[in-house]
């Protein structure tokens, strides 16, 4: 073998160590957005462009490649939303889910919730969703319903289970090169706060557990925060002593938003 094929050769062998030994990661480096970073939130109805932050949360299925490379045209950071903890009848995938792992209805239309202890089911599903989030260029997740240990879900969900279930999607995605948000789940935030980028939270003023959230905050992760209830004047102050990026918005999500 010639000197210049045996250093390649080495060279292939360095590489391929290196992709064995991250389990091969994607080698990008994730987004980690900062506390106070200002955003949107738009679930519904078409994109609203015009929201002069830089991060929008748009959801995943709903939004193309198209759409997310616009937004970073614009200058923005994108996070893909996707159900992680609820079966939704009018997602592509519905069908590949099996009605064992299907719940109780969680109050909304076509949802019902998960069995978050059958990871050996729902990990591939949720491997595939997150891979539609890396596809479509999105930088981050937030995997809605990470909650149902707490809620009525029709299984005997634990603590245990919770953190097991979280702990895989904050895996799947930071395999893949996203950033994950934790969202909700506020009981657990001291044991996954090392595992989460940032945090979305929804009305942890209305219900009086917004300082549950500062450890993101202390550890330099964003806390995106909103409530749909309280008028500005009476959260604002808060969140804005505690670093969170807050807002408030209507229930349907579409593109209105009043921030701090």
């Amino acid at each position: 073998m010639s000197r210049s094929r045996a250093v390649l050769a080495a060279l292939l062998l360095v590489l391929l160590a290196a992709c064995t030994a991250t389990g091969g990661e994607d080698p990008r480096p994730r987004w980690l957005p900062q506390p106070g970073t200002d955003w949107q939130w738009q679930l519904d109805g078409r994109i609203d462009h015009g929201i002069d932050v830089p991060v929008y949360d748009i959801d995943g299925f709903e939004n193309d490649a198209a759409t997310v490379r616009r937004l970073h045209r614009e200058g923005r950071k994108v996070i893909c939303y996707i159900n992680a903890g609820a079966w939704e009848d009018f997602r592509p995938d519905a069908g590949d889910f099996p009605r064992s792992v299907l719940g109780s209805p969680n109050g909304w239309a076509g949802e019902r919730w998960l069995d978050i202890r059958r990871l050996d089911v729902l990990e591939p599903l949720m491997a595939e969703r997150i891979e539609m989030c890396r596809e479509r260029g999105f930088d981050a997740v937030e995997p809605d319903l990470l909650d149902g240990w707490t809620n009525d879900t029709g299984f005997p969900l634990t603590a245990a289970h919770q953190l097991a279930y979280n702990r895989m999607i904050a895996r799947l995605s930071h395999e893949r090169g996203l950033s994950v948000g934790l969202k909700n789940d506020l009981d657990q935030v001291p044991e996954l706060v090392d595992d989460f980028d940032f945090a979305v939270n929804e009305e942890c003023a209305q219900y009086g557990g917004c300082t549950a959230l500062t450890p993101f905050v202390a550890a330099g992760k964003a806390v995106f925060h909103v409530e749909y209830a309280l008028p500005v004047e009476r959260f604002c102050g808060q969140a804005t002593r505690l670093g969170f990026s807050s807002m408030r918005k209507k229930l349907d999500l579409g593109a209105w938003r009043q921030p701090c």
